[in-house]
């Protein structure tokens, strides 16, 4: 049998990776502003992000993702407005650069690093009984974020549709996007990325993105 899928070799440079983790960051950050603008998401994006906050032992890096960077394509496309090549949300800019903050104070705060892994261990056998996008899920994915990262002083304040953003999920649907979003802020850690690199980086990430694209 043929397939005619088209396989996408994996990214070989730290660079490459880290834009694609950056990606995941700032597809959570977009996500965040269609629900609360418009309570609608694409559902591609939205899929990637929470399947990536599940699964928290993936085979490889690719797999976090799904292995094509078009699961990470509107992440992509909001990093090219970061780095000047088209029209930059500002709202969207400021939820993506505070989840990497939040990200380091997680990092430094061990005892609440524990707490959320165990939380999403539990979540993970809600995700094989229902399915990874059920209302469960998110409902769950949602008060960890809650009773975890929430409780830091510093807090996204998300700007949108007061209507919509008390409408029934819209927290826990919010949250969830949040979360997935530190999870690629930790994934973008760990492939090196650091913010104070970010300013010196331009022309690396823009060549990655040439290539991812």
């Amino acid at each position: 049998m043929n397939d005619t899928t088209p396989i996408h070799r994996a990214p070989e440079s730290p660079i490459a990776r880290q834009a694609l983790a950056l990606a995941g960051v700032f597809q959570a950050a977009s996500l965040v502003d269609d629900l609360a603008k418009t309570g609608h998401v694409d559902q591609r994006a939205w899929d990637t992000l929470i399947h990536a906050t599940l699964d928290t032992d993936p085979a490889s890096f690719e797999a976090i993702y799904g292995g094509h960077p078009n699961n990470l394509r509107r992440g992509l496309e909001t990093l090219e407005g970061m780095l000047g090549r088209r029209q930059a949300n500002p709202v969207v800019m400021r939820y993506g650069f505070s989840m990497l903050m939040l990200m380091s104070k997680l990092r430094n705060d061990n005892d609440m690093m524990d707490t959320l892994g165990a939380r999403l261990t539990r979540i993970q056998g809600q995700a094989e009984h229902f399915g990874e996008t059920h209302e469960n899920v998110i409902a769950s994915l949602g008060e960890a974020y809650q009773d975890t990262i929430s409780t830091f002083k510093s807090r996204i304040v998300v700007q949108g549709d007061p209507s919509l953003l008390q409408s029934r999920m819209m927290p826990e649907r919010v949250r969830a996007c949040l979360l997935a979003g530190i999870r690629f802020a930790l994934l973008w850690h760990q492939q090196g990325g650091r913010r104070w690199k970010l300013m010196f980086q331009r022309g690396a990430l823009k060549k990655a993105l040439d290539e991812l694209n």
